[in-house]
């Protein structure tokens, strides 16, 4: 499970973002934060099974659903359709190979600053009033690359 430092970060957060700390939520937040593989619903069930063996699959559902409508956690698509959560405390972009469906964080120093200006042109551009955001790349990983004999 997660340790102490992520247990503290996660409740932090769900503190900041005025939510009401369940023991559902702490305990799928903080899985999820010390989970860097963006498990979909069955799979962060089965993660924690063991510390909640009754937790059902429409709490966890509902759980996410709540922490995605506070921007603490984003919903990714990825090749076979399953949809796959990801702790966004610190923004970072994705991604997404199309042949096995891993899907892998793209983070860098500038990233905040480049997610920024892409927001005030989309502002500008659409007329829209931005909220947040969510940047994917598609292609091969460089395991399908090699499976597949892949050549740029």
């Amino acid at each position: 499970m997660a340790d102490e430092n992520v247990i503290e970060q996660t409740r932090t957060v769900l503190k900041k973002h005025n939510l009401r700390i369940t023991a559902q939520r702490h305990i799928i937040l903080a899985y999820l934060a010390s989970h860097p593989t963006h498990p979909t619903v069955e799979m962060i069930k089965t993660g924690l099974n063991r510390k909640l063996p009754n937790l059902g699959s429409a709490t966890i559902y509902n759980t996410l659903n709540t922490l995605v409508e506070h921007g603490i956690v984003i919903e990714l698509q990825n090749g076979d359709g399953s949809t796959h959560y990801d702790y966004f405390e610190h923004h970072h972009y994705h991604a997404i190979c199309d042949n096995c469906g891993k899907i892998t964080d793209i983070a860098f120093k500038d990233y905040p600053k480049l997610e920024n200006e892409l927001q005030k042109q989309a502002e500008s551009l659409s007329g829209y009033a931005i909220s947040s955001d969510e940047i994917a790349v598609h292609g091969l990983c460089p395991e399908c690359q090699i499976k597949l004999n892949f050549h740029r």
